[in-house]
């Protein structure tokens, strides 16, 4: 994090406004005009994220005027869209170090709070950006989308576009792979995704290996309008998934077994510094690169973001290899961040907290019954006794409704979380007896979906524990969580081939607290007023 020459004052104001509440869901988002020059040097935007009850990480890039030039660069933040009452200011200096990225904690900030920011640098102003701290308690509503898999040659990001327009969300969680590693028509069969047709091939046209490779693509893809929305709307909670760095990797490797992709350590230290830089949110000290950390949102939840990729996930095995995907020593967390989530879920539940939530990457929830072959050896399946070991500990911190959030397939999945879901003894699929929580998985924001139309019933014959399935469409998640119930609504938008900002309602499942059992729910969340969005 950048603290030097910050220069923090506040200013509070005694005199108190109401913000205009109300403000329609689902409306466009206008285009960005901010003061002369803006565009020029700060062509990346605004972004803020890991809010916390007193502070949020405030992120912007500065495009450099001169080749190795140090620049000052000014922030403010504000309770007002006008930047008028402002509360907090001050100053950080960036350089080519850190590839022109400035990042910051704003401190001292009340709880549940919406408050405006923006930046300024050699005599320029950025857009003005939105952010918002965690509630503390009580707490009787949480909303948060839910986003991943943004493959760019794949087709436009409408999806972010259509979460930017949001005003009721506490925040947007972003579940990996936010970047793809790939050259143009690299990823899948090499036969769709061709960024020509779109003009939106991946720069540079290379599979990024070197640290300039890393931040040339998250700088692309943060010159995207749609991206650069809803960033500058709403503070983002984000966990790397595997392309981020490279297919399937694991703590020791990864995928890409092609000599000319580099050594692995240096491969993967280059893109955990592209991700930091580029990234809004709060690093660990040093060369540290922990991803795993709590955020409460009051006394209603607990929010516990995992990364099951590289801080201690074992090398992926043959999914026909039963007795390898069975094996107790397996690891998908590594020990230390598999004892902090058991002791954090018992902290939780100790605070009398209704929901325990996991943001994470890959699949949790049984696909094959023990002692046949896994769906995938890269999801849980692949990792049975560590997903064993997670529902022991739930259990033992008497956990009563677990909530899995998932990206990664590129699919919409809802599942009635069952540790035996293959065992009439063990789960009842009509009641959801034997279920110990929900897990809600979010299609692709432009990723290529893989399921087919025909695949839905068969799977959902094979998997009394699976509610819901659908492959089709790009989309996101709208998570609303009260102390009783919880809904996940999931929204589609009709094409990623052309620019819309259409956007479909496709399904609705409600689960009661306590009671993990998913069922219909008759229509989407209601919308809730909501301080402005950002001009």
């Amino acid at each position: 994090m950048s603290r030097a020459r910050d220069t923090f004052s506040r200013r509070d104001f005694l005199t108190a406004s109401a913000f205009a509440m109300g403000a329609a869901p689902f409306a466009g988002v206008a285009r960005v005009f901010a003061q002369p020059g803006s565009e020029a040097v700060f062509r990346h935007g605004v972004a803020s994220g890991d809010p916390l009850r007193d502070r949020v990480v405030l992120w912007t890039r500065v495009t450099p005027g001169e080749p190795g030039e140090t620049v000052d660069v000014g922030w403010m933040i504000a309770r007002d869209t006008r930047m008028s009452r402002v509360i907090a200011s001050g100053s950080a200096r960036t350089s080519p170090e850190r590839d022109y990225t400035v990042k910051l904690d704003a401190v001292a900030l009340e709880p549940g709070t919406t408050y405006y920011y923006r930046f300024s640098a050699r005599g320029a102003r950025s857009v003005v950006g939105r952010t918002r701290t965690l509630p503390s308690r009580p707490t009787r509503r949480v909303k948060l989308a839910i986003a991943s898999c943004a493959n760019f040659p794949f087709g436009f990001f409408n999806v972010y576009n259509r979460i930017a327009a949001r005003p009721d969300l506490d925040a947007v969680l972003h579940l990996g792979d936010y970047i793809y590693e790939y050259a143009n028509l690299g990823f899948g069969n090499g036969t769709s995704g061709d960024g020509r047709l779109l003009d939106r091939v991946p720069f540079p046209d290379r599979e990024t290996v070197t640290l300039e490779d890393y931040r040339a693509r998250y700088g692309q893809y943060r010159e995207d309008a749609d991206l650069q929305a809803a960033h500058r709307q709403h503070p983002f909670i984000i966990i790397w998934d595997d392309h981020e760095i490279a297919d399937d990797s694991w703590r020791g490797g990864g995928g890409h077994r092609d000599l000319r992709a580099g050594a692995w350590e240096a491969r993967k230290a280059a893109a955990i510094r592209a991700w930091r830089e580029w990234m809004p949110v709060r690093e660990a000290p040093g060369a540290d690169y922990r991803l795993y950390r709590q955020l409460a949102f009051g006394d209603l939840a607990d929010l516990l973001m995992l990364d099951t990729r590289l801080e201690g996930r074992d090398e992926q095995v043959p999914r026909g290899d039963v007795a390898a995907v069975e094996r107790a020593s397996r690891q998908m967390l590594g020990r230390a961040q598999e004892q902090w989530l058991f002791d954090s879920l018992r902290d939780s539940t100790a605070a009398g907290k209704p929901w325990q939530i996991l943001g994470q990457q890959v699949m949790l929830s049984p696909q094959t019954a023990p002692g046949t072959p896994a769906a995938t050896s890269d999801s849980w399946d692949g990792y049975r006794a560590a997903r064993s070991r997670l529902f022991a500990a739930a259990a033992a911190a008497k956990v009563q409704h677990l909530v899995v959030l998932t990206g990664d397939v590129h699919s919409s999945w809802g599942y009635d979380l069952a540790p035996e879901p293959f065992d009439r003894k063990g789960y009842e699929p009509t009641t959801g007896r034997g279920a110990v929580g929900t897990e809600i998985v979010t299609p692709a924001v432009s990723s290529p979906p893989w399921l087919k139309a025909d695949q839905i019933a068969p799977l959902m014959a094979a998997r009394p524990h699976l509610k819901y399935v659908w492959g089709a469409d790009r989309g996101y998640v709208v998570l609303d969580v009260t102390p009783e119930r919880l809904q996940a609504d999931w929204w589609y938008v009709p094409t990623v081939l052309e620019r819309t900002t259409a956007e479909q309602f496709g399904k609705g499942m409600v689960s009661e607290a306590g009671r993990p059992h998913l069922v219909d729910a008759t229509g989407p969340a209601p919308a809730t007023p909501s301080p402005d969005l950002a001009p």
